[in-house]
């Protein structure tokens, strides 16, 4: 399965995301890739680098060539690749190539069958390089931070380009998957109940977009196993006080999104 971690807004945990539940997974014995579709390459450097591939993200995409593409990182079973544009002309490349928007998803399927699953993480800005992610996904995942700017960006924003790309889908060939938003960065305060609470009633009636039941909580652990270079879940292993540790969140996080969605694709299927 390709999971793409997509916002239009910045800042709101999609690198932290995609970092800590490819690890958890990797650790659980997947084998796991993750591409960083960011021009601010924060993933590639997440984790230390075993070895190191020639070629990144652009070089995938603009030859159409899976050769020597893939990295190794630290994390045994996690699989990289680079974000190699600093300077964002993969964008425009995109935009000018026939099938740019198809390429990126062309590309992963020829070396998914390595993968258990591959996780994308994508900028924070509307573009071409995020709309490719989400063609390539199957399915979508929007973190959201408990405020008001947030959840206004999040359904003017990331909610849009999703429904646009869906509906241009079918004349390109493409299809899109499920939408799913995740509560991130939840603090045990009454106006976070109230923000929940709020954008669960907005998200009841819309038949496109699903909101998890798993909470990412605001948590020291999160940055402080981003310093060093560490999945969550090895470091943040046992509940303290009401709220869930790393590890009780990839996990279930993990069981939420993969495996209902493939029990829900299996359904469809029949």
């Amino acid at each position: 399965m390709i999971v793409t971690v997509t916002n239009s807004k910045g800042g709101v945990g999609k690198t932290t995301l995609v970092a800590n539940l490819a690890g958890y997974l990797a650790d659980a014995g997947k084998r796991i890739l993750a591409v960083d579709a960011d021009i601010q390459p924060a993933l590639s450097s997440y984790y230390p680098i075993q070895r190191q591939a020639g070629n990144g993200l652009r070089h995938l995409v603009t030859e159409c060539d899976t050769r020597d593409v893939v990295s190794s990182t630290d994390i045994p079973g996690l699989d990289l690749i680079y974000s190699d544009d600093p300077r964002g002309t993969l964008q425009n490349f995109i935009l000018h190539a026939a099938d740019g928007r198809q390429r990126l998803h062309y590309t992963l399927d020829q070396i998914q069958g390595d993968y258990d699953h591959i996780l994308i993480d994508t900028q924070g800005a509307v573009g071409p390089l995020q709309e490719s992610a989400i063609y390539a996904g199957d399915v979508v995942v929007s973190p959201i931070r408990p405020d008001k700017i947030s959840a206004a960006e999040f359904q003017r924003g990331s909610v849009r380009v999703v429904s646009e790309a869906r509906s241009v889908a079918p004349r390109i060939g493409m299809t899109v998957g499920a939408m799913y938003g995740l509560l991130y960065g939840i603090e045990r305060t009454m106006d976070a109940r109230t923000f929940v609470e709020a954008l669960t009633g907005l998200l009841r009636d819309r038949n496109d977009v699903y909101l998890l039941e798993t909470r990412v909580p605001a948590a020291v652990a999160y940055k402080k196993a981003a310093s060093m270079q560490l999945p969550v879940h090895r470091i943040d292993s046992r509940a303290r006080g009401k709220t869930s540790c790393g590890l009780e969140v990839m996990s279930r996080l993990a069981r939420e999104l993969l495996l209902s969605e493939k029990d829900r694709s299996n359904r469809g299927a029949r």
